[in-house]
């Protein structure tokens, strides 16, 4: 069906949900790559401490399938390397790595020291803006966020609405933390290095540190901040500002 014939995106994810309701997570990415309702689709991965499942599930069903990693300039050597060696292990054929553009870091950060004071700007620069930029090409992306994080990821369906243009894809909504590990030992998958370092969230190295025991996973992220995500999301086309939980607090009709 052309696009242009396409019923709304709204009633495309309603018909997607009911559709795949009883499905499990792999069936759900098989049957979202090749749902003509759904359109072009990319995987977006950190390469973090949990994204090989994601991975794994991709290379396994469509290894063609596009990867858009974020390299921020400011990773762990770690990450890094691991982002080559998993995409190898994995036989993933499509990786493509995103950065910010140069003039704009040339511009906006141009000696590396935008994240010291003012975090979410070192954000918007390097991770969102780049990331918009990569998926205006696409229908769809397929994430890890999981019911079990809380929130408003508590009622999370597979197929939701981004904007007018796009949707997300939450193979994983209904897994919890167990059956993650699961999944990485049954199929023998590589972790990430720094996973046995203390470090159970991994971001970008200025801004993680790692997790003393009994410590929330997140706490290495933004330590000492009131800050445990990335802080600025496009919703609508629209540049929006969340708290934790995703929930937004504050419209940004330009972000700097």
């Amino acid at each position: 069906m052309p696009l242009n014939d396409r019923p709304d995106i709204a009633t495309r994810v309603a018909g997607l949900n009911e559709r795949y309701r009883h499905h499990a997570a792999t069936a759900v990415m098989e049957r979202a790559l090749r749902d003509a309702d759904v359109g072009e689709v990319a995987l977006v991965s950190s390469f973090g401490a949990e994204s090989v499942v994601l991975l794994h599930m991709v290379s396994v069903i469509a290894p063609g399938t596009p990867v858009l990693f974020i390299d921020t300039q400011m990773l762990f050597p770690e990450t890094l390397a691991y982002q080559r060696d998993v995409a190898h292990k994995l036989g993933l054929t499509n990786v493509q790595v995103i950065q910010a553009d140069r003039a704009a870091i040339a511009r906006d950060d141009p000696d590396g020291t935008l994240h010291q004071y003012s975090t979410d700007a070192c954000c918007t620069l390097r991770k969102t803006v780049p990331l918009e930029n990569a998926l205006s090409g696409y229908d769809a992306w397929i994430t890890g966020r999981k019911r079990f994080q809380g929130g408003q990821r508590a009622a999370l369906d597979f197929f939701e609405v981004e904007t007018e243009a796009r949707m997300k894809i939450n193979p994983l909504a209904h897994w919890d933390k167990q059956d993650v590990q699961d999944y990485m030992v049954e199929n023998r998958l590589p972790r990430h290095p720094l996973v046995a370092q203390g470090y159970p969230s991994i971001g970008c190295a200025p801004c993680t540190s790692p997790v003393k025991p009994g410590e929330d996973e997140r706490a290495g992220r933004w330590r000492g901040a009131a800050k445990t995500e990335c802080g600025i999301h496009f919703i609508g086309g629209k540049a929006v500002r969340v708290n934790s939980e995703g929930q937004v607090i504050e419209n940004k009709e330009n972000v700097a």
